[in-house]
């Protein structure tokens, strides 16, 4: 059997009334909604908490990210360039001088 704490929460008059009021439109008690406010709450912070981090997460990944990414942007840069080059030697005409070779080099 677990155990339980008491808790003593001190209210103005007018935030008590106006509590009151409201638990008996949702047919509540105050123990029963007040454990299920801490509960609420305690989840939100463990979310806000868990957002967070994921944040710091990715903004620390950020630089390696870009420079990955800018690691296989430069390869494919290179790569292109060859393939123009050799796509161009492709255009010269043939050696007997007649019409121009077209060749698509894939």
């Amino acid at each position: 059997m677990s155990s339980s704490k008491r808790l003593v929460v001190n209210l103005s008059e007018t935030l008590c009334n106006e509590f009151d009021e409201a638990l008996k439109e949702d047919c509540k008690k105050r123990s029963e909604f007040i454990k299920e406010a801490i509960i609420l709450y305690i989840e939100e912070k463990k979310k806000l908490n868990y957002i967070d981090r994921m944040k710091k997460g990715y903004l620390e990944m950020a630089d390696i990210n870009l420079e990955i990414s800018e690691m296989g942007f430069a390869a494919d840069i290179h790569e292109l360039k060859n393939y123009e080059v050799k796509l161009s030697e492709s255009d010269l005409p043939d050696d007997d001088g007649s019409e121009k070779r077209r060749y698509i080099l894939c």
